[in-house]
């Protein structure tokens, strides 16, 4: 991609308003832009970002045997009236009457939801177990949104369902999805705390959530010093012995649901003996939007972001200090096209701008790796290669680019 055809509208001043380093961050660097308080749009550079991670949820998804599918974020409050949980949510359901006069909602979970469709196909215990799962937005009406996309009314969640005949088979899958929750989060660069939890109005028994240390958390737990356990911080008071407190940040949240939906919505089969039972169920969440606000928080430093090399919007940035240098420019393509040969995605930054601009903007938007081109460097046959992480430079044969390119890549 060539920056002077893309859409990256990024901003010198910090915009007002802006509490968190990654609200900050995202609006400047144009990842996203705020329409009204709580609602933004993906820009093409966030949007990236945010297939990227999706892309890694879904990978992890399918290897333990989840199916994607994608419901409707348009409800019926009647469905809601059957487990009760338009009393629950009330508060953050955002509600109206359609034109036939029918009242309705927009989808703040889907629990209810694919209850009714799983109750609708599934019959027999032959056709358990399964796991369904979506990447889909969701509705709340926040009273207080709060730090851009970390707090929104209008969030892109990953919101898996497993659907059991027996309790061993729920435990199974609830650990299977514990698992690629740890490997997805380690893969979007990010260290997590996961503690024990109350399911809260989701219902059920068992529950952990996934939390990231950050300055912005809305969460708190205690870190043992001594063995490392976690446990979360419920009323502020400090426990005996050892212990460091942390804010965090939720990130995922994995119930244990048993037969709270099923039961309410209908939800059975029949075993091998013909007897009705039915379906354990067990919800597993992802907030996906909220994740690239957690991985900024973690990864920036007083000039910008610094993505990790798995969801970055690019791999490399190619950087000719001046574009008007048409040897500079001409070894800059040959690199962006040995490097998407490579199956790279590449940035070139060929606009005529200022260096200081240039380098100012390559180090706001924070892609891992970034070849800088200069006239004086290349007269002695020499290009650096800058790593956005710790700023190391690494001066390199002009002809040798792309093959240290691909070796840094594996660091």
């Amino acid at each position: 991609m060539y920056w002077s055809k893309y859409f990256i509208p990024t901003l010198k001043e910090v915009p007002a308003g802006t509490e968190a380093v990654s609200h900050r961050l995202s609006l400047r660097a144009g990842l996203v832009n705020m329409l009204t308080s709580g609602v933004y749009s993906y820009l093409p550079l966030g949007y990236r970002v945010l297939s990227r991670v999706e892309n890694i949820i879904r990978e992890e998804m399918n290897a333990i045997g989840c199916h994607e599918l994608l419901m409707p974020a348009l409800h019926p409050i009647d469905i809601w009236k059957k487990t009760g949980r338009d009393a629950t949510l009330k508060e953050v359901m955002i509600t109206f009457d359609n034109k036939k006069g029918q009242r309705m909602c927009l989808g703040p979970t889907h629990e209810e939801i694919i209850t009714d469709i799983v109750r609708q196909f599934v019959k027999s215990y032959r056709q358990l177990p399964v796991t369904l799962y979506q990447i889909q937005t969701k509705f709340r009406d926040e009273i207080r949104t709060r730090f851009g996309i970390v707090r929104a009314c209008e969030f892109i969640m990953k919101d898996a369902y497993s659907f059991d005949r027996d309790g061993e088979g729920l435990k199974k899958n609830y650990d299977l999805q514990l698992q690629a929750y740890q490997r997805i989060f380690k893969r979007c660069g990010l260290e997590m705390i996961v503690v024990s939890a109350d399911s809260g109005a989701m219902g059920g028994s068992v529950s952990h959530e996934f939390l990231v240390a950050a300055p912005i958390g809305e969460d708190a737990v205690w870190v043992n010093k001594d063995d490392g356990r976690i446990i979360k911080d419920e009323e502020g008071k400090e426990p005996q012995g050892n212990w460091e407190r942390k804010v965090a940040i939720e990130l995922g949240h994995i119930f244990q649901l048993g037969t709270k939906y099923s039961q309410s919505l209908g939800a059975t089969f029949l075993d091998e003996n013909g007897q009705t039972k039915p379906i354990i169920m067990g919800c597993y969440g992802i907030g996906v939007s909220r994740l690239i606000a957690a991985v900024i928080e973690v990864n920036n430093d007083a000039e910008g972001i610094i993505w990790p090399k798995e969801i970055a919007p690019f791999d490399v940035e190619i950087l000719p200090v001046q574009a008007s240098d048409s040897a500079s420019m001409a070894l800059a393509e040959k690199y962006y096209q040995e490097l998407r040969q490579a199956g790279l995605e590449v940035l070139l930054d060929d606009r005529d701008e200022s260096a200081g601009r240039k380098f100012n903007d390559a180090d706001l938007i924070g892609i891992p790796l970034r070849v800088i081109i200069g006239k004086r460097m290349l007269a002695h046959n020499q290009v650096e290669i800058k790593l956005r992480r710790n700023g190391q430079v690494v001066v390199v044969n002009k002809d040798e680019v792309s093959q240290e390119i691909l070796k840094l890549r594996t660091l």
